[in-house]
């Protein structure tokens, strides 16, 4: 079943002006599912009373018996006549979500209707233990609690102004002075912080391993902390991905992993701006283009986007959401258009 652009628009959370003046978007179907995950047997835990909703009688809540866990919650978005080649997969970051791609905080569309109409499939996942994946007891299955991020952590760590330059009140922030993140939307931003996990990696990497293998080949667009995750999904899978375009990834596969795996996958980093104001990122940028490396040792393609050296100044940590995110997008469809993924 084909879709008309007003469904669409009220799938994607587009108001009707803005729809209208959009070209239409012919869409086959809309969908979700579940991936991964096992089932654990709790026990020898005390049962408690509870009352499971206001004016309810109480109950007895019996917190021993098998539960689902660890996995993973995906949506896609088929377009009618694909342009791309391969579906798009968009990974979010660190106590982050699959929100990330699509309504920027002040409203603008995000990078999954770009995408969709660049004319690819795109699925949007919230990995697991974020948001529509749910989470699991600790310490019986996480091994710790989950940390949570403060409104103010971010300003400096995704690189929107110098952490001196935070304030509570917005009237008094300080940011950097050609700083493409919408600044009046920050608060709104924040509203998206989910608590995350330190000590997950293993099963958020095993659920993203069976997401490739259920819906691959397919093209990786990934953000942040999930970097790693999708540099580790292609070594495992590097039949089933076919790029790897990686948005200031945090982390790498451990030192001295084999990249021959790799030869035939291309990859892009994206880097955005003021570096020089971050001894931390600047460290995570080493490691990052020195995994690059290795892969062009390997034979391999590891292309790097440096933005402000391509002449595109301010942009922050969270450039999808930056007020010049479709040029920053139009620069990685252009990428993929010259590596042969699309049609």
């Amino acid at each position: 079943m084909r879709y008309s652009l007003a469904i669409m628009a009220i799938a994607l959370g587009i108001g009707g002006a803005q729809a209208q003046v959009s070209p239409p978007l012919q869409v086959q179907e809309i969908g979700s599912f579940h991936v991964g995950g096992r089932v654990v047997a709790l026990g020898d835990m005390p049962k408690r009373e509870i009352i499971p909703s206001p004016g309810a009688p109480p109950i007895q809540m019996d917190p021993n018996g098998e539960f689902q866990v660890e996995q993973m919650y995906a949506q896609y978005i088929k377009l009618a006549e694909p342009r791309a080649r391969y579906p798009l997969l968009l990974w979010h970051g660190g106590g982050l979500t699959g929100v990330t791609w699509e309504t920027t905080p002040d409203g603008r569309p995000g990078w999954q209707i770009y995408f969709l109409r660049q004319g690819h499939d795109v699925y949007v996942s919230d990995a697991m233990e974020r948001g529509r994946s749910g989470w699991a007891r600790f310490p019986e299955i996480f091994a710790s609690e989950p940390v949570f991020r403060s409104i103010g952590e971010g300003w400096d760590l995704f690189r929107v102004g110098p952490q001196s330059g935070w304030n509570p009140k917005a009237a008094q922030r300080r940011a950097f002075a050609d700083t493409r993140f919408p600044l009046a939307a920050w608060d709104a931003f924040a509203r998206q912080s989910v608590p995350r996990w330190t000590t997950t990696d293993s099963q958020i990497q095993a659920a993203y391993n069976e997401y490739v293998q259920k819906v691959c080949p397919c093209v990786i667009i990934v953000h942040s902390q999930g970097g790693n995750f999708a540099f580790n999904a292609a070594l495992a899978a590097p039949d089933k991905v076919r790029a790897v375009i990686a948005i200031e990834p945090s982390g790498t596969p451990s030192a001295g992993t084999d990249a021959s795996p790799l030869r035939g996958v291309p990859h892009l980093v994206v880097w955005g701006d003021h570096f020089a104001d971050s001894p931390f990122w600047q460290k995570i940028r080493n490691n990052v283009e020195r995994w690059a490396g290795a892969i062009r040792d390997m034979g391999g393609t590891a292309d790097i986007m440096d933005l402000p050296a391509d002449g595109l100044r301010g942009n922050s940590h969270m450039m999808m959401m930056d007020t010049n995110s479709d040029e920053v997008a139009g620069r990685i469809q252009a990428w993929m258009a010259r590596r042969g993924l699309m049609r």
